[in-house]
């Protein structure tokens, strides 16, 4: 996978918008330093040229006429422009201001001036930059050279080249800060989106975005808020028909379970063969029994929000235990009474369930806890069994899971919806359920619920 690929969509945003604004003030930054630099040096040079070439006619104008003058003239001259002016006549030189040597000036820009053409040419002597313009005298065999200090040109160079970068980097963090705005604007309504469908995800189907008029937008919203009411409708439909058809067998199988309640009583006298089936058919009974009960209690889900209340959760697992399994009264271990606010009748469905499927398939209670821990209750159920291997504790809390079947009891009657109501009852108190591994072997059931203050 590429880095692209491995980066939040709002960092990649950022990131290009801080791109673009760097390609883009570097180009303008580059533009800009050709430009400004081009034609102060030109406006340099041509000052430069126009003071060496008045400066040249003064010392051709003494030479002809006075030759002894020279000197006091050159160091005026190099008093007035603050340069080293030189006048080279075969192989004696006569300088004013700083000492230069004509030999260390470029021998290109030499050779040009001695065949008799003007020139000009930037150079750096001693470390500092400077304009060395040479002139050729019309029939005299002297040469005129004038050298010319760039200090502060070259600091108004460097000024400019600290002043464009710092522009440039300025400009590349304001895109980073600009892309970031952008994204956050930019992806609010798909964080509205998340937010929605993680409600749906939790239960609560009713949630609906809200209508928009950007037309990029609008067609997301009412696709989301079209499939949500569909999902809605189905889930509605779906329970409906379940209870529907629980309710309705309700009376045939309370028929069948009296009829096998007779026959069962009197299975003695029956032959072995139909002893046997008698049997079976009232194991397979029960199971049909708990599976129509649990189907009514799922179709009733969405029913009796109004029954929450404020609930001593100790107190609670202590009498459905109580109730429902006296034997394992000693496996209690309350560490805090904990309250919180919720449903006392599927609260009691969750305690129930989780010590059935102890029995049933964890090859019996080993430990009953109650515990608080960071504004959290907690329900923990221990049992003796094998445990839940780790690929399938997900898949323990679907309906109709039973496990596998070289784990499963020849006697058990379960429909696997037990531990599917257990999640259910819990996800609409705002709480999560999930089984690990149990310290010393076998699996721990936890049920955690939001605790409230007392």
């Amino acid at each position: 996978m590429n880095l692209a690929g491995r980066l939040p969509l709002r960092a990649r945003v950022m990131a290009w918008f801080s791109l673009v604004s760097l390609v883009v003030a570097g180009a303008l930054a580059v533009a800009t330093w050709h430009l400004s630099t081009g034609y102060m040096l030109g406006q340099r040079e041509r000052s430069a040229i126009a003071q060496a070439s008045g400066n040249a006619r003064l010392v051709e104008s003494q030479l002809r006429r006075d030759p002894d003058g020279l000197s006091e003239l050159m160091t005026g001259l190099s008093a007035e422009v603050e340069s080293a002016v030189l006048l080279v006549d075969g192989g004696d030189w006569i300088s004013g201001g700083n000492r230069v040597d004509p030999r260390r000036l470029p021998a290109g820009f030499l050779d040009i001036v001695r065949e008799g053409q003007a020139a000009h040419q930037r150079t750096v002597l001693d470390g500092v930059p400077v304009l060395a313009v040479g002139l050729p005298m019309q029939g005299l065999s002297a040469t005129y050279f004038e050298v010319s200090p760039m200090r502060e040109l070259d600091r108004t160079f460097r000024f400019l080249s600290w002043l464009l970068v710092a522009g440039t980097v300025a400009s590349a963090l304001a895109g980073a800060l600009l892309g970031r705005w952008a994204a956050t604007h930019a992806l609010r309504p798909l964080r509205r989106v998340t937010a929605a469908a993680a409600e749906a995800a939790r239960g609560d189907l009713g949630v609906r975005l809200p209508e928009n008029s950007d037309p990029d937008l609008a067609p997301l919203a009412e696709a989301f808020n079209d499939t949500a009411e569909r999902l809605q409708q189905r889930v509605a439909r779906d329970a409906r028909f379940a209870g529907d058809v629980s309710h309705e067998l309700r009376s045939p199988l309370t028929t069948m379970l009296n009829a096998m309640a007779v026959l069962y009583r009197r299975r003695a006298e029956l032959p072995p063969g139909s002893r046997q089936a008698v049997e079976l058919l009232d194991t397979d009974l029960r199971r049909f029994r708990r599976m129509v009960d649990d189907l009514l209690e799922i179709s009733r889900y969405d029913q009796d929000r109004s029954t929450f209340e404020l609930v001593d959760l100790a107190e609670l697992v202590l009498a459905v235990t109580a109730h429902h399994a006296p034997q394992a009264a000693g496996l209690l271990d309350v560490g805090t009474h904990p309250w919180i606010v919720g449903d006392r009748r599927r609260l009691e469905r969750v305690v129930v369930n989780l010590l059935d499927n102890a029995a049933r398939h964890g090859k019996g209670l080993v430990r009953l806890g109650i515990r608080s821990q960071d504004g959290r209750a907690r329900i923990e159920v221990d049992d003796a069994g094998p445990g839940v291997p780790a690929a399938e504790r997900e898949h323990v809390f679907e309906r109709f899971s039973r496990g596998s079947p070289a784990d499963r009891d020849a006697s058990d009657s379960g429909a696997g919806l037990g531990l599917a109501l257990v999640a259910q009852h819990v996800r609409g108190h705002d709480g999560n359920a999930w089984v690990e591994e149990r310290p010393g072997g076998g699996a721990r059931f936890v049920v955690e619920l939001p605790e409230v203050a007392e």
